[in-house]
């Protein structure tokens, strides 16, 4: 629904300023032949009446002056005109575009209350011969509307752009003489133009609109489209001289009832009229549309800058602090401290996870850690047979513990509880660890004010397009986000798949709670707050399953993000205390924020932005800046890698990532927010699992061999 509407937000936009008529040509106004045109016309005056069955056209009476306005309002000029015709009382007529009135209804509004007079100039400008007859009818329905909505009256005068003089009409122009006959409009031309547009001065502008001898005119000006200092300028000199000669000012209306009088005819000519209630209320939906557009597009281009910002300087940090992270880790004498080899409990928390499990625990079992390794597997209340499946292995270093289901946190809190060592791993029940993992993820506790450690997490099947989007996104997220948070003391997350902790830290954050769908976040932020130092070990290697499906990745974000602002909520007023909690939160979530909620819900306007101006405004232009920003996004993308000792092969799936898998984290990011707004409620959101069979992927995609020794 939101994409929905900003796309109907961004085609109302698009549509006001003229994006579906096609450029202006000159070549297409010059040659042509006029056989086709009535007499009457060709040789007859400024205003013409196709509406009845005979075409008719009037000139103005003699000393009779009639002063028209193009291409308005304008919110700087139209005032600075008005304002000269009222210091000499003198009438004019506004051929308004339709996209002006909706911009600014109360200057047309304050023209009507005025007594100057409106006429239709088209919505947005068009070069009229170039469009088929509907599109015409749009131009001037709407336009009629935007009047009807600013003014509440109704006109039937229409001028049309690039029009001039009678004599001027083509054969080509007859069509939309006769199609504005039916729609009971009338022509209006003029027969001097000031072609105060070229702006060679008030003396040229004023020779132009001069007529010869006392001969009635309709003179052109202009209120908009530009600087018309010289226009005003102009006006006020010009008006007073022809009042001197004698002339009388009117509007084309009045005019046009000079001409029948004295031509004696009857009645008078059809001026405004007022229009119908239901005319009002769609030119007033219209107007509010335009500008709610208008609105949208500027708030559009504010977040792009933005999201601009937040990108370069997100970058900038990561490549300042990520990149000095490892090079201080590369140092021949960097050491967390002496070799730490107390023994580890492993607590394994699993819930029907019988496809992986085996793989998992036996990983876990085999590890290298000179102290010893305990594995606790906790089965949370599975229907598989995942408890048989370990107890089946025989492994003498691993206990089986069943429960009845009561949630993972519930599940690592018992195996906590029974596990008989104080440096405590927890890992998810489909992770494979490396031979040596555990051992290097609790290196770190050498320091005894490290809390806990992160480990490294590698997506393990590889073969589809999706898992290879997420591979991508885990090596920058881990090797890069992790090594800025680290640098900043604000880790927020221990990941579920390979997290290493303290038993005395775990105590005192309180253990795992259910409060919120990321456990592993929430109990990071309790650490941090605590004082405790938790640290990124990017040695320590862990091969998970990435979802292999859309619906399968949704679910899995979706849990993750909505956890995530469960977890800074909870945590949101320790950005006030003092000392290390207030230090902690305030860095913490306000990179959150920044980058976990503001940057990824604003940076869909990139690719709106994107999309608008590669149909709609300069396509070279916009392609240069998305793949600029595309570039930044690739120079990311292999420092990460590089750091990680990855292949950069798989890099070439990155640009089609910006046109599936990044609006699939918008959706899922916007639908979280929409359910923490509404205080909606989220299950756990289980996946489905197929299994990984050792550590390391192999050329397949899939774990083949372990990965051992210091990289």
């Amino acid at each position: 629904m939101v994409f929905v509407l900003l796309g109907g937000i961004l085609f109302v936009q698009a549509y006001a300023n003229g994006s579906f008529v096609p450029d202006y040509r000159a070549e297409v106004t010059a040659g042509g032949g006029q056989g086709e045109v009535p007499e009457e016309i060709l040789g007859g005056g400024p205003i013409v009446n196709t509406t009845s069955g005979r075409p008719q056209s009037y000139r103005l009476p003699p000393r009779t002056m009639v002063l028209t306005f193009d291409d308005g309002p304008d919110e700087r000029w139209t005032p600075e005109v008005t304002k000269v015709l009222e210091r000499h009382q003198v009438p004019g007529t506004f051929f308004v575009l339709g996209n002006q009135v909706v911009r600014h209804p109360d200057l047309v509004r304050a023209l009507a209350d005025s007594g100057h007079e409106l006429g239709v100039h088209t919505f947005t400008h068009p070069h009229l011969v170039d469009l088929p007859g509907w599109q015409r009818r749009l131009e001037y329905t709407q336009t009629q509307l935007a009047i009807a909505g600013a003014t509440g009256i109704r006109t039937n005068l229409l001028r049309f752009p690039y029009s001039s003089r009678a004599d001027a009409f083509l054969d080509r122009d007859w069509p939309l003489l006769q199609q504005a006959g039916e729609l009971g409009y009338l022509t209006v031309v003029n027969d001097l133009d000031s072609r105060d547009w070229e702006r060679r001065g008030p003396d040229s502008m004023i020779a132009n609109s001069t007529p010869t001898g006392y001969a009635g005119a309709v003179t052109l000006w202009h209120d908009s489209g530009g600087d018309r200092s010289q226009t005003v300028e102009a006006l006020d000199r010009f008006i007073p001289m022809m009042k001197e000669r004698g002339y009388r000012f009117t509007t084309v209306s009045g005019a046009l009832d000079l001409a029948l009088a004295e031509a004696g005819a009857t009645g008078g000519g059809p001026g405004p009229t007022s229009a119908s209630a239901g005319e009002q209320w769609r030119g007033a939906m219209l107007i509010r549309a335009v500008r709610a557009a208008d609105t949208t597009f500027v708030v559009f281009n504010i977040l792009f800058v933005v999201v601009g910002v937040l990108t370069i300087g997100r970058t900038v940090l990561l490549f300042l602090l990520a990149l000095r992270h490892a090079r201080r880790r590369r140092r021949r004498d960097w050491s967390w401290g002496p070799p730490v080899t107390e023994p580890v409990s492993v607590v394994v928390p699993a819930y029907n996870e019988k496809e992986g499990i085996a793989a998992a625990v036996r990983s876990l079992a085999s590890g290298d850690h000179p102290g010893g390794i305990e594995v606790v597997v906790v089965d949370d209340g599975s229907t598989d047979g995942t408890a048989d499946i370990v107890a089946g292995l025989g492994l003498p270093n691993v206990r089986v513990v069943r429960k009845p289901n009561g949630g993972k946190p519930s599940a690592l809190n018992t195996g906590v509880a029974l596990a008989r060592h104080d440096l405590i791993v927890m890992v998810d029940g489909d992770t494979v660890f490396e031979p040596d993992a555990v051992r290097r993820l609790v290196q770190p506790f050498a320091d005894p004010q490290v809390g806990a450690v992160a480990g490294n997490v590698k997506v393990g099947n590889r073969r589809s397009m999706i898992a290879k989007w997420q591979h991508i996104e885990y090596v920058i997220g881990f090797n890069l986000d992790r090594r800025l948070y680290e640098t900043l003391r604000c880790m927020p997350t221990v990941p579920g798949a390979i997290g290493g902790f303290r038993r005395q830290a775990l105590a005192y954050a309180g253990g795992m709670t259910d409060e919120t769908l990321a456990e592993d976040t929430d109990v990071t932020m309790a650490l941090g707050r605590a004082g405790w130092k938790v640290v990124y070990e990017e040695s320590a290697r862990a091969w998970t399953e990435a979802p292999t499906s859309l619906g399968q990745l949704w679910k899995q974000r979706y849990r993750w993000s909505y956890g995530t602002m469960q977890a800074m909520w909870k945590h949101r007023r320790s950005v006030l205390d003092r000392g290390a909690s207030g230090r902690f939160s305030r860095r913490c979530l306000t990179f959150l924020t920044l980058f976990g909620v503001v940057l990824p819900l604003t940076a869909p306007v990139i690719d709106l932005l994107a999309l608008y101006g590669l149909v709609f405004l300069d396509r070279t232009e916009t392609a240069l800046a998305w793949l600029a920003m595309l570039g930044l996004q690739f120079l990311t993308a292999v420092v990460a890698f590089r750091l990680d000792r990855e292949k950069l092969g798989v890099l070439w799936v990155l640009p089609l990532q910006q046109f599936v898998y990044r609006q699939l984290m918008y959706l899922v990011l916007v639908q979280s927010v929409v359910t923490a707004l509404t205080g909606g409620r989220l299950g756990w959101q289980k996946l489905r699992r197929t299994g990984l069979d050792a550590a390391g992927p192999g050329q397949s995609g899939r774990p083949v061999a372990p990965v051992t020794g210091r990289r």
